[in-house]
């Protein structure tokens, strides 16, 4: 097996991923937090009869939007270090107690664990500390292998982020009690 070298700037990926949501708007804003606060899962409506998650769910395409362009100018280098952060916290996230909460197949699973990173760091923390924070059902497909499309897409290539893990579910052994 590889070395499992420490993911790159991990500061620099939420950074990315705030700056991503911040031209959404208060609303979109709001809607994060109260999601990332929550206490029990599930699409609660709030005082004007729209989920907080409802709302986020609306904005994810836009979200990735502007993740996508904010990553144009960035190097080959770049790219690959935040694949190994997304790689890296994809895998942190591989566990049974998270999986009960968010439910799906593997690939389901997969795109759980993307929306859990593309919700950023609070979101991230929230459920990786307690996993009934996360939402059940919610997927952000796209985020799992964001950055190593991007770099495929600029590159010609998938980028080697040289981990030695994987991203997949049910990869991360410590996470699987049997």
């Amino acid at each position: 097996m590889r070395d499992q070298r420490l993911p790159g700037d991990e500061e620099g990926l939420w950074a990315l991923v705030e700056a991503a949501w911040a031209p959404l708007g208060a609303e979109v804003d709001q809607a994060r937090r109260a999601l990332t606060h929550q206490t029990t899962p599930g699409p609660d409506e709030d005082l004007h009869g729209t989920s907080p998650f409802t709302v986020v769910e609306a904005a994810l395409e836009e979200f990735l939007s502007n993740l996508g362009s904010i990553g144009e100018g960035l190097s080959a280098a770049e790219l690959t270090d935040l694949d190994r952060v997304v790689e890296r916290k994809l895998y942190d996230i591989d566990r049974a107690d998270v999986h009960e909460v968010t439910d799906g197949s593997d690939d389901g699973f997969l795109y759980a664990r993307g929306f859990i990173v593309a919700m950023g760091r609070d979101f991230y923390t929230a459920v990786a500390e307690d996993p009934k924070r996360a939402v059940p059902d919610a997927e952000c497909e796209e985020m799992a292998y964001f950055f190593a499309h991007l770099h495929r897409e600029r590159f010609g290539d998938f980028p080697d982020t040289g981990s030695g893990i994987s991203r997949e579910s049910c990869s991360n052994r410590a996470g699987w009690p049997s």
